[in-house]
């Protein structure tokens, strides 16, 4: 697919935060997505990227997703991904995975049925 061709996914727009990081380096960015499609995203954030360099993105319930830097304004830049992705999976709920705490609301004390008082 063409950089223009990318254009015409489907988008959704929505605030989702994410760590990024260029590809083969260690320090990662806390960047705000925008909007996200199958091909691409737009992002925001601190990061100094340019165009056509390679990073990753962590996404929610995905990892991390390789792309290209499409195209820079100001702090705002748009990746166009390596492979296409599910966008409904980075908005839906996080996926319990191994290692991940399972939290359980302590047992409450039964009530045995007697005769009730006026309050």
């Amino acid at each position: 697919m063409t950089d223009a061709d990318h254009r015409h996914d489907g988008r959704d727009s929505f605030f989702l935060l994410a760590d990024v990081r260029r590809v083969g380096e260690a320090d990662e960015y806390r960047a705000k997505i925008r909007n996200l499609s199958a091909g691409g995203l737009m992002a925001e954030g601190d990061m100094r990227v340019t165009r056509g360099q390679a990073i990753e993105v962590a996404l929610r319930n995905l990892g991390w997703v390789e792309g290209v830097v499409a195209w820079v304004q100001d702090n705002r830049f748009g990746v166009a991904f390596l492979s296409e992705i599910d966008p409904k999976l980075a908005r839906s709920p996080l996926v319990a995975g191994e290692g991940t705490p399972r939290f359980v609301k302590p047992a409450v004390a039964t009530y045995t049925a007697g005769p009730m008082r006026k309050v």
